[in-house]
């Protein structure tokens, strides 16, 4: 099937998502702009490109919040964190909710295999990838440091050769 989703996912992304171990949060925010983020096991990466999660109860507050989504054309958000420590914030629009069909019966019986029989599946939600961010510390810490060369805690002072002192720096200004 070819891809549909805006974003390409990288291989390292498309791993993480599919692994089972990894930690996957959604979120979103309600009609005031206020956040919601919650826990989301099921998040995974279809063949095509599309982020997926099944969507256990139609009350939730999760669920109210992607329809809004939906209907005001709001971004979305997931981050993903595997066991490894890496980290990506993905970026989505709200694609389509799927109530029937061959993509709710795979979900369903999914949900049914690793949930047990009082499993719930109200919907399958499928988002459409907009863009993808490296999350993970070290990444961010390079980039950072690249873009503001000069933004440094004073107890950092030492990483760019400066001996570390417990004087109070001064800058030429006087005392801080």
């Amino acid at each position: 099937m070819a891809s549909i989703a805006a974003a390409t996912l990288p291989a390292e992304v498309i791993s993480l998502l599919k692994d089972r171990a990894s930690l996957k949060i959604l979120a979103t925010t309600d009609g005031q702009g206020n956040p919601h983020a919650v826990v989301k096991g099921s998040l995974t990466v279809q063949d095509d490109g599309l982020l997926v999660y099944r969507e256990a109860m139609e009350s939730s507050r999760a669920n109210a919040n992607m329809l809004r989504s939906v209907w005001y054309d709001k971004v979305v958000s997931v981050l993903v964190v595997g066991s490894n420590g890496h980290a990506y914030q993905i970026k989505g629009k709200a694609h389509r909710y799927v109530i029937s069909g061959p993509i709710f019966k795979q979900h369903y019986l999914e949900a049914r295999r690793e949930e047990g029989p009082d499993s719930e599946v109200a919907g399958v939600w499928l988002i459409e990838p907009v863009e993808v961010r490296n999350e993970t510390f070290s990444v961010r810490k390079e980039e950072e440091d690249k873009k503001h060369p000069h933004m440094r805690h004073f107890d950092r002072a030492s990483v760019s050769g400066v001996a570390a002192t417990t004087e109070t720096p001064t800058l030429g200004l006087g005392v801080i």
